[in-house]
């Protein structure tokens, strides 16, 4: 196994000054027969290696050999911090492969450091080298320089022809004029709404600046405008990579950088609703790269939320979904929840029939917790806040239920949102009210509602009193007759209990039926945010066929806090407002409320301790600084809000005043805050 160049020994009797020994040319052969242990020995004794290279040794050599079985599996971790168990720390595993030394890691950042360590199993299962922590420093990887991008033309198919009575037009102002390079042509599409125009890369490419001039004397048709890309011919797959936020000058280019990551082959400008795209001139700047989602485009501070239908289908039903695409981008643009074959359609009843901002409902296809959500769920649903100039309404009440001692209060995050490529507003993603974990406590029991729209429902009845009662669960298509008889008739048995000359005795009375702190508690929470659909809309569960009835969860608030002309003012009332609130869903709801919360000894201490917690402890008193805190929160968002709904001039759904300004609305609500505590502390004291 070694060779020594031969040379001539001096005799014995020379003596010869002392020197370093020669070098040895050492040739170690792979075989299948000498254990790793015995070749790492000889490395240690006769080489003078240590043991960490007398492994690296051995592995190398078996590596490079013809036999690849030794060894039958390798691993590498990596980690951004000393710990393999913290940070983003991954494992890769592999065996042995002819010809590669190296190991590739994919998806490391450019200019980071990582540590690293590595092992091998033999055949048998023992580990035969183990590497301690590398540190490694990885080097960013050069950006191609950005150029102008050009590609196929795609876009709406129809121009609309102004000189010919608008007629429909595929030669007169069309797509391919906005990439002319001249201001006097344009794009002016037939339709309307729903008109855009682009590139077809023809591969992926990440967009760094987009260019654009609107169309000669309409600078304003622009603003709300989207810039998306997709990989995706139909844009079922597409994100926002920007937005015009502003009117721009004509008769030149107004440039702006993006910072999608993303690359993207199908690049395209979204005209703003209603305004035909009359777009003079559009330029795309990027380099051809896969890209990747490391930072993606969020149209404000909020979480951006797109919704893209299957084939562009406009959302026009309650009860038929569209299965689409939805996506939402959060964490700055560093976070994405993706989810396919998510079906959408409209939800809700005033707000959907009487509002142009329309609500809607989601339905994942697998259960999701959007946004940090407690529940993981498949139901989870978008509130419009048409009539709400503080677009906080629901808010604001939601951390009242929560500072007031509810069970259960509903989630609910601002957020923005893009339906089909066009900016739709500032919505709030909320939870679907509905007995599940997480949410309702009724899984296995009954979820109704006292609903004054009960008659446009499948599942529903109407009581002894003439209550109207909408029951949520089981759905309509499970519930089975029985179950109907048992909620149906347990709920006449309550109300006749409540109703009845015993109601205050613990075995005959309501005590037996309902729940009096969670019916309080709900009562006082409504009744507090000045809610003029506290007795048009009440939430009521039964987790069992022996249980109560419970009350919650608080829902719909977009009237409280004196946005009702109804109502106005609701601090001028001198008691609660569930006694002055017109058109409750029936006298009985009214009449049962007045006897717990007024006729009740125990209901009246129970209202007063309640209110007391909540105010000192709750942090109730504090409400007027949540106020402000939700107001900055929204104060980005809101702006483009109300370029697309243009109300704040205008009296819309229940308002009794429109005040021309975000700013002023916020300080009205704020003000009602404020006089409420005074207010309904004086109710509270007065009633004890």
């Amino acid at each position: 196994m070694a060779q020594e160049e031969l040379k001539k020994r001096p005799s014995d009797n020379v003596r010869t000054a002392p020197r370093e020994p020669r070098q040895y040319i050492v040739s170690v052969l792979n075989d299948d027969f000498t254990t790793f242990e015995f070749v790492i020995e000889i490395m240690m004794t006769i080489f003078n290696k240590s043991r960490s290279e007398a492994e690296s040794i051995t592995l190398t050599l078996h590596a490079e050999g013809e036999d690849k079985d030794m060894y039958i599996r390798w691993g590498v971790t990596y980690s951004e911090t000393d710990d393999k168990t913290a940070g983003k720390a991954k494992a890769i595993d592999g065996s042995p492969s002819e010809g590669k030394a190296e190991v590739c890691i994919d998806g490391l950042d450019g200019g980071q450091t990582y540590h690293i360590w590595g092992w091998a199993y033999d055949r048998n299962g023992d580990r035969i080298w183990t590497e301690e922590s590398t540190k490694v420093k990885t080097t960013e990887k050069p950006k191609p320089k950005p150029a102008k991008l050009s590609g196929t033309i795609i876009g709406s198919t129809y121009s609309v022809d102004y000189d010919n009575g608008n007629a429909q037009s595929t030669t007169v102002n069309t797509k391919k004029n906005v990439f002319d390079g001249n201001f006097d042509t344009y794009f002016a599409s037939y339709d309307r709404s729903g008109t855009w125009v682009g590139y077809d890369l023809g591969k992926k490419h990440v967009i760094t600046k987009i260019g654009y001039s609107p169309r000669i004397t309409q600078p304003g048709r622009v603003e709300l405008a989207m810039i998306e890309g997709a990989n995706m011919p139909d844009f079922s797959d597409a994100i926002p990579i920007h937005m015009i936020k502003s009117p721009a000058p004509e008769r030149q280019m107004t440039y702006e950088e993006t910072s999608c990551s993303r690359g993207f082959r199908y690049v395209r400008y979204v005209s703003p609703n209603d305004v035909r795209c009359n777009l003079a001139e559009l330029e795309f700047y990027g380099y051809a790269d896969e890209g990747n989602d490391s930072k993606l485009y969020q149209i404000t501070n909020l979480p951006t939320v797109v919704i893209n239908t299957e084939g562009a289908q406009e959302i026009v039903s309650k009860e038929e979904e569209i299965s689409s695409n939805v996506y939402i981008i959060s964490g700055d643009g560093t976070e994405l929840l993706a989810t396919s074959e998510t079906g959408v359609r409209g939800r809700g009843n005033a707000s959907w029939d009487q509002f142009p901002k329309k609500p809607y409902r989601l339905k994942f296809s697998s259960k999701q917790s959007p946004l940090g959500a407690p529940a993981s769920a498949k139901k989870w649903t978008l509130i419009s806040n048409y009539s709400d100039k503080t677009l906080m309404r629901n808010i604001v009440a939601f951390e009242a239920s929560r500072m007031l001692g509810a069970s259960y209060t509903p989630y609910c995050h601002p957020v923005d949102l893009v339906v089909n490529g066009e900016y739709r507003g500032c919505y709030q993603l909320c939870d679907q009210v509905e007995a599940a974990n997480d949410r309702v406590p009724a899984k296995d029991g009954y979820l109704i509602e006292i609903d004054s729209y009960a008659w446009k429902e499948t599942s529903c009845f109407w009581s002894w009193r003439s209550t109207p009662v909408t029951i949520k669960h089981p759905d309509e298509d499970d519930i089975t007759q029985q179950q109907r008889n048992h909620i149906e008739n347990f709920f006449n048995q309550m109300e006749s209990a409540a109703l009845g000359t015993d109601f205050k005795d613990p075995e005959k009375g309501f005590r037996k039926y309902l729940d009096m702190e969670s019916f309080i508690r709900n009562i006082m929470i409504g009744d507090f945010c000045g809610n003029t659909d506290l007795l048009w809309s009440v939430y009521m569960y039964k987790d069992a066929e022996n249980g109560k009835l419970y009350s919650g969860p608080t829902w719909d608030h977009d009237l409280s806090f004196d946005n009702d002309y109804r109502s106005y003012p609701v601090n001028g009332n001198d008691d609660f407002i569930y006694r002055f609130v017109p058109s409750p869903a029936s006298d009985a709801v009214r009449e049962i409320t007045d006897r717990i919360m007024k006729q009740d000894p125990e209901g009246r201490q129970m209202v007063a301790d309640i209110w007391e917690e909540a105010y000192e402890k709750g942090g109730l008193k504090d409400l007027p600084s949540y106020v402000d805190q939700t107001a900055r929160l929204l104060d980005e968002s809101q702006k483009l809000n109300f370029k697309r709904w243009k109300i704040l001039d205008h009296k819309v759904h229940m308002n009794f005043q429109a005040l021309g300004s975000y700013e002023a609305e916020v300080q009205f609500m704020k003000n009602c805050v404020k006089e409420r505590l005074v207010k309904f502390d004086g109710y509270v004291k007065s009633n004890n």
